[in-house]
């Protein structure tokens, strides 16, 4: 490669593939090669950039300038101005919402600015589908080092030294769990990649997993080597197929090169991995539910102990880490459990990926040090909320997660403060909320998802779930009661507290801590029997306040049945009989001339209004 060449590096991960990307890379390299520019010029496409809410991106290097949104129709206009004019295009380049002025530099856009890059150090600079690029940036230096320089206990000392906790959610110690399953009695043993990442909003495995799988694979054979595993499983679920198909790549490649397979680099040690996709059951993220399902068998929880660490796949000792975990073993490795420990917070080492979602500005892939507090995640690199919207909350961990109130924005991002605060940090779900979110229909949401993943296995979680999800429909509707806010509470605990697995263990979540947090609201629904966020159907009706519409019909244009007419320039109406409360013309209105009036619901006879 020449010195001075440059690069047009694409986002081609799952967010920017699906707005065209593969399509605008094809027609860059078109465009080069009709220019003459193939020896000047390289079109590579990489993995997730991170910056989701602003794909397709394009990024010029070396000059750092970041592309957001580019069209095919900008492409010839992209290399005859920036590559060959010198002039990049200001109108590309990306531009903070609160501002006019393009932020021209990639380290001077705060989403990326403000974060430490350790699992996502390859995002966005090199080709996944390519060894050698991985190779070029120090890849498998660590698995070498791992292999010829270290013994097994030696490895397993720098991974507890580092102070590395699982990031799949419980945060158990991974070098203890190492130990564990090398410590374990038995000749087989096993190594597990935990791919199945199904919380609503999440993908940071999947982004991991499509933009540096040689990592993952380099942090399984070290792994493989500290607990005297020969064989290693990727589960990884098929929604992913994009993911899949570099992982597949990235084996073969390891393999070709010696790196995956028998007698790795002349060490005589052997170790094969081999992909398994999983059909997308959320339950298969709890560790047993996933061993089952590589069997062969229903993917369901069962009882521990024993663990797998010492009873596991076909009850052989197996160590399962998810993919985040796996991803940050040859880092530290090669830079020292010291270095790792420095990052983070007393108990809580290293970085997190957390996948922003919501109500943000900035939606994307983020990866901070451990003890960020949630404000700085949300209003510096997450931009704030758009529209001016007021802060509400922000749920952590998914549908097992909790949701945290604006009294707790400055919170630390640690796996202690969260479960003090009532949530956990999960896998890295991360989703905001304004003002307009009802936070009784959102605990709902969450709880619906949970109910329809059970696999139905326990009780609590089997009809304690669904008991609930009743009792917040009714409250939703306007026909709750005290008693039944109580009934919840109770069921919530209960279900928290006798469920077999950590689904049925964590689903209450949601329901607790807005109940907790947001009890006002509660409140709301059953005295006064109004929806304060104006989103539970059958306690708003909507109308038209005539001294503040314009008549600019944009209502009328986004109105599914033709509930609202008018001529333009005129105020218009509304008919109630119409309108399926679908909060279109609420939305789209300008002028605030679209209200949500509460529906007076009559109590039933005998039923205690106080809360």
């Amino acid at each position: 490669m020449k010195k001075n060449l440059r690069q047009l590096l694409v986002c081609a991960g799952t967010g920017c593939v699906t707005c065209n990307s593969f399509e605008i890379k094809e027609q860059l390299e078109q465009e080069i090669f009709n220019r003459g520019l193939q020896d000047e010029v390289k079109v590579v496409a990489t993995g997730c950039q991170g910056f989701c809410d602003r794909g397709p991106i394009v990024i010029v290097q070396p000059d750092g300038i970041f592309y957001r949104q580019v069209t095919r129709k900008e492409v010839p206009r992209l290399i005859t101005e920036h590559l060959l004019n010198g002039k990049p295009i200001k109108e590309l380049i990306f531009e903070p919402p609160e501002t006019e002025v393009p932020v021209p530099n990639l380290m001077d856009i705060g989403f990326f600015k403000h974060q430490r890059l350790i699992i996502l150090r390859n995002r966005g600079r090199l080709d996944p589908e390519n060894i050698d690029e991985y190779i070029g940036f120090d890849g498998y230096l660590a698995l070498e080092k791992a292999l010829t320089k270290m013994k097994p206990e030696n490895i397993i000392t720098e991974i507890k030294n580092a102070g590395l906790r699982g990031r799949g959610g419980a945060g158990f110690p991974t070098g203890i769990k190492w130990e564990l399953t090398r410590k374990s009695s038995g000749d087989i043993k096993y190594i597990v990649c935990n791919g199945d990442e199904g919380d609503p909003g999440a993908f940071m495995d999947r982004s991991v997993l499509e933009a540096d799988p040689h990592a993952i694979i380099e942090g399984m054979l070290i792994g493989g080597r500290a607990i005297g595993a020969q064989k290693g499983f990727m589960y990884v679920r098929s929604e992913y197929p994009l993911a899949l198909k570099r992982l597949r790549i990235a084996l073969k490649q390891a393999e070709e090169y010696g790196l995956v397979g028998e007698d790795i680099l002349g060490t005589g040690f052997n170790f094969s991995i081999e992909v398994i996709p999983g059909a997308g059951a959320f339950v298969c993220g709890e560790e047993t539910a996933l061993l089952a399902s590589i069997e062969g068998r229903v993917g369901r929880p069962r009882p521990r102990p024993p663990y797998p660490a010492e009873k596991g796949l076909w009850d052989k000792p197996t160590c399962i880490n998810n993919v985040e975990t796996w991803a940050n073993i040859p880092r530290i490795i090669s830079r020292g459990a010291e270095w790792f420990s420095a990052i983070g917070t007393e108990t809580s080492k290293g970085t997190k990926i957390f996948s922003l979602v919501g109500k943000i500005n900035n939606t994307g892939l983020v990866e901070v040090p451990m003890g960020i507090s949630l404000r700085d995640i949300i209003f510096e690199i997450g931009g704030g909320l758009p529209k001016g919207k007021k802060f509400k909350a922000v749920q952590t961990g998914g549908p097992s997660g909790g949701c945290i109130p604006e009294k707790l924005l400055d919170l630390p991002i640690d796996y202690d403060s969260l479960a003090q605060a009532g949530s956990i940090m999960g896998s890295g779900g991360m989703i905001v909320m304004d003002e307009d979110t009802c936070m009784v229909d959102l605990a709902r949401y969450f709880l619906n998802f949970t109910v329809q993943e059970s696999c139905g296995k326990c009780t609590p979680c089997r009809v304690g779930t669904r008991h609930m999800v009743e009792l917040l429909d009714k409250i939703c509707a306007g026909l709750g009661t005290a008693a039944d806010l109580l009934h919840l509470e109770f069921l919530a605990k209960t279900v928290k507290s006798t469920s077999l697995c950590g689904l049925g263990q964590t689903a209450p979540n949601p329901v607790l801590t807005t109940i907790k947090n947001f009890r006002d609201e509660y409140e709301a629904h059953i005295v006064d029997k109004r929806c304060p966020a104006l989103v539970c159907k059958a306690l708003i009706t909507y109308r038209v306040i005539k001294e503040k519409c314009t008549g600019c019909q944009r209502c009328v244009s986004v109105c599914p049945t033709g509930a609202i007419t008018g001529p333009r320039a005129e105020a218009h109406n509304l008919d109630i009989n119409k309108c399926i409360k679908c909060r279109a013309c609420y939305e789209i209105c300008r002028f605030d001339a679209i209200a949500g009036d509460a529906i007076r619901i009559e109590s039933e006879p005998g039923q205690q209004e106080e809360v």
